[in-house]
C-alpha cells in the first residue's frame, strides 16, 4: 500500500498590495496560497501620481490578479470579521488556514491612492481628474510630505505654466527623519519649477469645493496667506485597514489601527498569524518596505512548515527615493554616499516608476510609456 503524500499547508492571505502579492507569489510553490482582495486588479500605486497627469499611464498601472499564482487561488471577496482561527468574508463564505497573513495595506486620497474597486471604474476616474486637472490654471495641493512633492513635480513637468501651491502646518517641507539636504535640494528644484509654498500655518478653512472638483476657490491660512486655485488635491491621510480584525486578534490592535507585531512579524500573542505592510507598526508604510516584509514573512512560514530557523525583520535608517517629474527629484539612501541626485532617482523610479518589475511578478502585460 502506498501512502498518499501529507497534505500541504493552506496560507490564507489577506490583501493584494505589495506585501500581500509577494507572500503569495514566494510561497505559492511551498504550500496552498488562497489570496484574498476585493479588487480585480493589483493597483501600482507608485505610479499612481504619473497616471494623473499623464492619460497614457492609467490603464499601465492595474494589473491582474489572475496569472499571480500558478498553484494557489485568488477570491474576489472582501474580509468581514477575522480571527486567529477563522476569517468571515462579505459574501457570507467562511475560511480557515495553516497559517494567516494579514496584508490589507492602507487608504490615502486620491490619486495617490484609489477606492474604485473595478480597474476599469478606477481608469475612468483617472481620464476624468486629468481632464479637470488639464483646464485648471492654479491648483493646491494640501500636505506637503512625499505625496504633495511627488505630486506638484508630476504637475509641473506635464503643464509647466501651471501655477501650484503647497500648503501644510509643517514649517518645512518632507516632515520626518531626513536629512537636511535633502529637502535643501527639493526645495531648490521646486523653485525651478516655479511652485509656491506656504508652509507653517494651517488653513482657516477647507475649499468649499471637494478635492479633484473644477470650480475656483479662495482659501486662506491662520497667518494670512490668501490661497487661490481652480482644483485641489488632498495629499495627507493615510489609514491602516483593519477594521475586520475581531475576537483574540482584536487585542493586537493599536489605538491608531496599526498591528503589533514581534520582530519575526507575527502578531503579537499569535505563533500562526502574521502582519505585513502598512498595517504593521514596525516601520514606515512605503512599497519597498512591505516587499521586504513579505519576504521576511514567507521565509518565516517556510521555515516553519519545514522545521527551521525563523529569521527577524531590521528595520532599515531612514529611505527615500522622490521624483519630481520623469526626470527630477532627489533621494536619501543608507547605502548611498551623500544625497541622491536626479540622474540616479530618473534611473531607479522617475523614468519608468518600477512598474516592469511587478507587472513581472504579477505575468501581466504591461507596456512602459517610453
Amino acid at each position: 500500500m502506498i501512502a498518499s503524500a501529507p497534505q500541504r499547508p493552506t496560507v490564507l492571505v489577506m490583501g493584494g498590495g505589495y506585501g500581500g502579492v509577494n507572500v503569495a507569489k514566494e510561497l505559492d510553490e511551498h504550500a496552498h496560497v488562497v489570496l484574498v482582495e476585493p479588487k480585480d486588479a493589483f493597483q501600482h500605486n507608485v505610479a499612481a501620481l504619473r497616471a494623473l497627469v499623464d492619460p497614457t499611464w492609467p490603464s499601465r498601472i492595474f494589473l491582474p490578479y489572475d496569472h499571480l499564482l500558478a498553484n494557489g487561488t485568488f477570491v474576489r471577496d472582501r474580509a468581514v470579521q477575522v480571527d486567529a482561527d477563522r476569517v468571515l468574508l462579505a459574501s457570507g463564505r467562511r475560511l480557515s488556514s495553516t497559517f494567516l497573513v494579514l496584508a490589507t495595506g492602507s487608504t490615502y486620497p486620491f490619486p495617490a491612492k484609489t477606492d474604485r474597486l473595478d480597474a476599469a471604474d478606477a481608469v475612468a476616474h483617472y481620464h476624468s481628474v486629468h481632464g479637470n486637472l488639464a483646464q485648471a490654471g492654479r491648483v493646491m495641493l494640501l500636505g506637503a510630505g512625499a505625496v504633495g512633492l511627488e505630486l506638484a513635480g508630476e504637475i509641473a513637468a506635464a503643464w509647466p505654466d501651471k501655477h501650484i501651491v503647497l500648503v501644510d502646518l509643517a514649517d518645512e517641507i518632507l516632515p520626518g527623519p531626513y536629512d537636511q539636504r535633502l529637502r535643501d535640494e527639493l526645495n531648490s528644484q521646486l523653485d525651478d519649477l516655479g511652485v509656491e509654498r506656504v508652509l507653517g500655518s494651517p488653513l482657516t478653512h477647507l475649499p468649499h469645493t471637494a478635492p479633484c472638483e473644477l470650480k475656483s476657490f479662495a482659501t486662506a491660512t491662520t497667518a494670512g496667506a490668501r490661497i487661490e486655485a481652480d482644483i485641489w488635491f488632498r495629499c495627507h491621510g493615510v489609514a491602516p485597514v483593519t477594521d475586520y480584525l475581531a475576537g483574540d486578534l482584536e487585542a493586537a490592535r493599536t489605538r491608531d489601527g496599526y498591528v503589533d507585531v514581534t520582530p519575526q512579524l507575527k502578531v503579537i500573542g499569535f505563533d500562526h498569524v502574521y502582519a505585513v505592510g502598512d498595517i504593521a507598526a514596525i516601520d514606515a508604510n512605503k512599497a519597498g518596505v512591505a516587499a521586504r516584509q513579505a519576504d521576511i514573512v514567507a521565509t518565516n512560514i517556510k521555515a516553519s512548515i519545514t522545521g527551521g530557523e525563523l529569521v527577524t525583520y531590521t528595520p532599515r535608517p531612514p529611505a527615500i527615493i522622490l521624483p519630481l517629474g520623469p526626470t527630477g527629484g532627489a533621494g536619501q539612501l543608507p547605502d548611498h554616499d551623500g544625497i541622491a541626485t536626479a540622474d540616479l532617482v530618473a534611473q531607479v523610479k522617475g523614468r519608468d516608476m518600477m512598474i516592469d518589475r511587478y507587472a513581472q511578478l504579477l505575468n501581466a502585460a504591461a507596456q512602459v510609456p517610453r
